[in-house]
């Protein structure tokens, strides 16, 4: 029982921490509510990430991927790209996360070892997560980010005017590869087990 509340203890003292930062920015800063707000989303981003690679549960790791797809969908918003919002909330929450929760419960089977049914290879994994914090925080830190004056909020029409007129063919290309994907995917899944390969 203990084993399994570390993960929601850790993620928990995260969200604490990211939302201490958020409460000191708004009230000894004088930052605005969407920095806090921001703040708050990023917390529960990472706490529902931590939840995801941490917890033993797969179903449980598949609900708080949702909440951590819908937390970045509420960045998006306070970002100002209510389409890019729209768009996470329609694509990942509303159709990736389904489907892999559909996946998860049709395939999953009680009858492995349980070496197989867990990941083994942590070690690495948080190796490999280290240096790639590491070089994102070298990257973030070595760019020089121009201040802009005010918050840039970009309309949903401008970008649809430039995507459909502009970019119009990358549109259309980025459509057939997923078009090509889904075929394979039938093609593979539909395959006689033992027909050639």
């Amino acid at each position: 029982m203990a084993r399994r509340l570390v993960p929601i203890i850790l993620a928990l003292a995260v969200i604490g921490a990211v939302i201490g930062i958020a409460a000191i920015m708004l009230v000894v800063l004088g930052q605005d509510w969407e920095d806090a707000l921001f703040w708050i989303l990023a917390a529960v981003m990472l706490g529902a990430g931590l939840l995801v690679v941490t917890m033993r549960d797969i179903i449980r790791c598949g609900l708080a991927m949702m909440v951590c797809f819908g937390a970045l969908a509420g960045i998006y918003v306070v970002l100002g790209a209510p389409l890019i919002a729209a768009a996470q909330v329609i694509v990942y929450i509303g159709a990736i996360s389904v489907l892999i929760l559909f996946a998860i419960m049709l395939t999953q089977t009680k009858d492995a070892p349980s070496r197989l049914v867990f990941q083994t290879q942590a070690v690495p994994a948080a190796i490999s997560a280290v240096v790639i914090a590491v070089v994102i925080a070298l990257s973030i830190g070595a760019t020089d980010w121009a201040e802009v004056p005010e918050r840039i909020r970009l309309a949903t029409d401008a970008l649809s005017q430039v995507l459909f007129n502009d970019f119009v063919l990358p549109f259309e290309i980025v459509s057939v590869i997923l078009l090509a994907a889904v075929v394979g995917g039938v093609f593979l899944a539909k395959r006689e087990p033992g027909g050639p390969s």
